[in-house]
């Protein structure tokens, strides 16, 4: 039988020393750096958090090159520099170096094949104006292109969150963006990180009530990524709401967002339906171009369905996706609970703070992707424009672990978009996953 001597009068106890998880250690650092920045000027502070993600993201993709066997592009395991610029990016090189096609190439079935129509002009078009200028390859102008509207876009994005947030919660929403499990997109030869610096720039404008402003922004977005039609769909609500707002029922001035600032003022009314005319207008630009071009009327939308093997039908490919993954029942049920899913976020508390346009956005563009949509590996890539959402997740929790354990599940997230879908490797039945 042993005996436990007490400790001496006078000292204390030894306590017993608690180990960190790896998950509190981070969360710890985390809030050691962000509150270490915090005296320093907001631009220094965003740019440095998403720069330091792209770097996280570039040690990721070097580590997946080591292991790219054989591929269509190069020979196996490549640099970084050859890695990143796969998949889109050689479209996108196609579309600045040899321009698009007067003619849709089709098989001998007349079904139209996988052409350059599919990809936007704005990034092809500024990468072959810096390969004018300085000399280098069109590849390399894309990817710094890319870079340079991706730090741009961060500063945009802090900007519009400090229109509903404090300063922390809105550098915790960019940590988050920048973060994101899809973020090394932001850094490779894609449109995605300028179709997002000009994206976050228009709802930014159009927050602060600044329509003719924002004009300009909009036509830009709409030629570079396809979100000219959810956005025309935003601001014609956005419209109609404010409509409402003046001129209906007094009752719904009590039920408006906090940030919604009360009712527009009609200078402003006839502003915003000059962006809604605008938003449409460019909606429909780069189809009509196509055909414009092509002298067929549906040049850019059967280009598109080249990717899936058949024609569009609104909605149905949700369902033949569910089938697949969720049997005959489940799969038909499927759609209609990620629906009802979706609603519940955007009723949810984090989400009502982020204002009425914010909100429009987001519920405008995941209809336009129920709509549309193929649901397929690329998916993922799509949801980046919901970044607003990424602030509603901050203001979940101030909780220094909670948003740390976010930054780590999104990190470890990230490697497996990168191994999984970035890093080619082909089917047994034939194609692949792309991003």
């Amino acid at each position: 039988m042993s005996s436990q001597v007490p400790a001496p009068k006078g000292t204390s106890a030894p306590k017993t020393q608690v180990q960190e998880g790896p998950t509190a250690r981070l969360s710890r650092g985390l809030a050691a750096v962000v509150s270490r920045m915090a005296g320093w000027p907001w631009w220094v502070q965003v740019s440095l958090v998403f720069v330091a993600a792209r770097l996280v993201s570039a040690c990721i993709f070097m580590a997946a090159a080591i292991h790219q066997g054989t591929n269509p592009w190069f020979p196996p395991a490549p640099d970084y520099w050859n890695f990143i610029t796969i998949w889109d990016g050689r479209w996108y090189q196609e579309a600045a170096d040899k321009g698009y096609p007067s003619v849709l190439p089709v098989d001998a079935n007349g079904v139209v094949q996988q052409n350059a129509w599919a990809f936007y002009a704005l990034l092809p078009f500024l990468a072959r104006g810096l390969s004018a200028v300085t000399g280098i390859g069109t590849l390399p102008s894309l990817t710094i292109i890319a870079m340079l509207a991706g730090v741009g876009a961060a500063l945009v994005i802090y900007k519009l969150f400090r229109e509903f947030a404090g300063k922390r919660a809105a550098l915790w929403g960019v940590i988050f963006v920048s973060t994101f499990p899809v973020s090394p997109i932001l850094q490779v030869p894609y449109a995605e990180s300028l179709n997002l610096l000009l994206l976050s720039g228009s709802l930014l404008l159009v927050v602060r009530r600044q329509y003719l402003a924002a004009i300009p922004v909009v036509l830009l977005m709409c030629l570079s990524r396809p979100t000219g039609v959810p956005f025309a769909a935003m601001v014609g609500l956005l419209l109609f709401w404010r409509l409402w707002q003046r001129f209906g029922p007094s009752r719904t001035l009590s039920v408006q967002s906090p940030n919604d600032g009360g009712p527009t003022p009609a200078r402003s009314l006839f502003s915003l339906a000059a962006l809604v005319l605008a938003a449409g207008a460019g909606a429909l630009a780069w189809p009509v171009i196509a055909w414009a071009t092509t002298g067929e009327p549906t040049a850019y939308t059967r280009t598109e369905t080249a990717w899936r093997g058949h024609d569009l039908v609104p909605f149905k490919p949700w369902f033949d996706t569910g089938r697949m993954l969720f049997g005959p029942v489940l799969g038909v049920l499927a759609p209609f609970l990620f629906t009802a899913l979706f609603v519940l976020v955007m009723v949810s508390k984090p989400v009502r703070a982020l204002g009425t346009e914010l909100r429009l956005w987001c519920a405008c563009y995941m209809g336009y992707l129920l709509v549309f949509l193929h649901p397929q590996t690329s998916t993922f890539r799509m949801l980046l424009p919901l970044f607003p959402l990424a602030l509603a997740v901050a203001l979940l929790s101030k909780s220094k672990a909670y948003r740390g354990t976010v930054v780590l599940m999104f990190v470890l997230l990230q490697i497996v978009w990168v191994v999984w879908l970035w890093a080619w490797a082909p089917l047994p039945g034939g194609g692949d996953y792309p991003p």
